[in-house]
């Protein structure tokens, strides 16, 4: 039961999905939510997937993977696309630790950030209308999890750059060995459903790509955010997309 209540937990975070009347939150229950990030992933991917699929039977390609796109963000409440923007903003704007962080806090979105969720949402765009319609809802599903999975292991390869007690920093603490190692695997499977062995390859870009951001938060304020997690998670999941692209014509 403990275990389905931090699953609960993570997936009201995560999502728009409303925390359950029977279930029990605890704070603590908090940072261990983080081992279902690439479990929240398949739910999110497969609403996604779905929204494709449904649409796709009485709406023009096209559209349906717009409507896919816009009602993801609808579902998650815009968590990932927010950090990216805060990202694109802080990093663009700020240069020493203080300002890159006070910008990044800041609700109001910048220039940096509208270019930068721009930029982002057209090229997912034009990766998901390049994938055959029957293959769209396996690469979709795969590429919400294994990004999640690869961006939450921030938490355990970084330090967390905040000093103050934000809602992220709860889900910014390191996992014990188990529930990292538990992760890791729940992120790696779904690429099976992509039906052959080649595309695990794709873990090599995607993983390479959260280690040069990681990098690059490192010099600049000394590690990570949640915001950080979030515009990694998105970054990598178009690196995904790209990915899966170039091993098709393989």
């Amino acid at each position: 039961m403990k275990e389905l209540n931090i699953f609960f937990t993570g997936l009201s975070f995560f999502t728009r999905i409303p925390f359950p009347k029977g279930a029990e939150f605890k704070k603590e229950y908090q940072h261990e939510a983080l081992k279902y990030f690439p479990i929240a992933g398949l739910i999110i991917g497969g609403f996604a997937a779905l929204v494709f699929y449904l649409s796709n039977l009485v709406l023009p390609f096209n559209l349906s993977v717009v409507l896919s796109l816009g009602l993801t963000v609808l579902f998650t409440g815009g968590l990932h696309e927010d950090g990216f923007m805060d990202v694109c903003d802080g990093f663009g704007g700020g240069w020493t630790k203080e300002r890159i962080l006070a910008i990044m806090k800041d609700s109001l979105i910048g220039a940096f950030g509208v270019t930068g969720i721009a930029f982002l949402i057209l090229t997912k765009y034009f990766c998901q209308y390049n994938v055959s319609a029957a293959n769209l809802p396996w690469i979709i599903i795969a590429a919400h999890s294994t990004t999640r999975m690869v961006a939450a292991t921030l938490v355990n390869t970084h330090q967390y750059a905040r000093v103050d007690n934000s809602k992220a920093k709860d889900y910014s603490q390191k996992l014990s060995s188990g529930n990292f190692i538990f992760m890791l695997i729940t992120g790696v499977l779904p690429l099976l459903l992509l039906g052959s062995i080649k595309f695990f390859l794709i873990l090599i870009p995607v993983y390479l790509c959260k280690f040069l951001l990681g990098r690059y938060y490192n010099k600049w304020i000394g590690g990570f955010t949640g915001d950080c997690i979030g515009a990694t998670q998105q970054i990598c999941e178009v690196v995904f997309y790209l990915s899966y692209l170039i091993l098709i014509n393989w």
